[in-house]
């Protein structure tokens, strides 16, 4: 526990004024295509990265502090000058601070493989929610949508219902796009599918636990720490829930891909024995794979 801790040293500043919902940082990796593109890819980059975060995604007001810091690295594939085409694969993730400390923790890490659209350098990025007719705006908005959602859900039971509805509905607007990731038949793990088992009644449990693990755990852990790692074990079982309530979801299984080392450093230093048997019976009954890690919380 007193590694765990050290980490969580310096309180967080206020600042008082309000902002947009997002704190994007945009990469491109060229390296697939070669430097003859640099001019058009680094506009691109720039009109991504100010669209996210200059847009007002939805009507509650974030302060500064409270914009979510959030990565889309951007792997070019191909690209044709032509016609504007793009094939790229996306790395996103995004983060949030631990009330009262300076340690951000991961919210959602997860691999696009078909992030294809088309861009023109010249073109003006806007966003019509009742007119979606454009591939590149659909993605920017669905992620955006998701990652508000899912931070809001951490701060409160269900809180980012509505807007991850919003998110549900740009999947259903870009079905007809013609570009893979949208439709129910593709993957278990596209956009599709991972937004469709996260908002899925069966798998309520996911939802809360983000909440659970969050707000009732990770915040509490300095001031209140038993009672804090009675919540963290709770939001546990509510994993293995969801786990139980579809066995095909992926979900489950991709939260102890971004959670593995948190999760190691917190329940290895738990003292209740019996706990951390629970809790690695749990994480390996959904990701055997990463059992060396799930060694570890046994260890006393």
């Amino acid at each position: 526990m007193k590694k765990f801790i050290a980490i969580l040293l310096c309180s967080l500043s206020t600042i008082n004024f309000w902002g947009q919902e997002l704190n994007a940082k945009v990469t491109i990796n060229t390296a697939q295509i070669g430097n003859t593109y640099t001019e058009a890819c680094e506009t691109f980059r720039n009109k991504v990265q100010e669209f996210l975060n200059t847009k007002q995604w939805t009507s509650i007001k974030f302060k500064e502090v409270e914009r979510i810091s959030c990565n889309f690295n951007i792997t070019i594939n191909k690209y044709n000058s032509q016609d504007g085409t793009f094939e790229c694969t996306l790395l996103l993730n995004s983060s949030r601070p631990v009330w009262g400390t300076s340690y951000n923790t991961v919210l959602y890490n997860t691999r696009d493989a078909h992030f294809n659209f088309k861009f023109d350098p010249a073109d003006q990025l806007e966003y019509n929610p009742e007119n979606i007719d454009n591939q590149l705006m659909a993605l920017l908005a669905y992620y955006a949508h998701l990652l508000i959602g899912m931070d809001l859900d951490t701060f409160a039971p269900m809180g980012g219902s509505e807007i991850l509805k919003i998110a549900e509905d740009i999947v259903n607007k870009s079905q007809n796009l013609g570009y893979s990731g949208w439709s129910a038949f593709n993957e278990n793990n596209n956009r599709f599918a991972l937004l469709n088992d996260y908002v899925d009644e069966s798998m309520e449990a996911i939802r809360q636990l983000n909440y659970v693990y969050h707000r009732q755990g990770l915040d509490q852990l300095c001031d209140s720490t038993e009672k804090a790692y009675t919540s963290l074990v709770e939001s546990m079982e509510l994993l293995d829930q969801a786990r139980q309530a579809k066995t095909m979801s992926t979900v489950p299984q991709l939260f102890t891909e971004y959670k593995k080392e948190e999760l190691t450093n917190i329940f290895s230093h738990h003292t209740n024995q019996q706990d951390k048997q629970r809790v690695y019976n749990i994480l390996f009954a959904i990701n055997p794979s990463q059992n060396p890690s799930w060694e570890k919380i046994k260890k006393q």
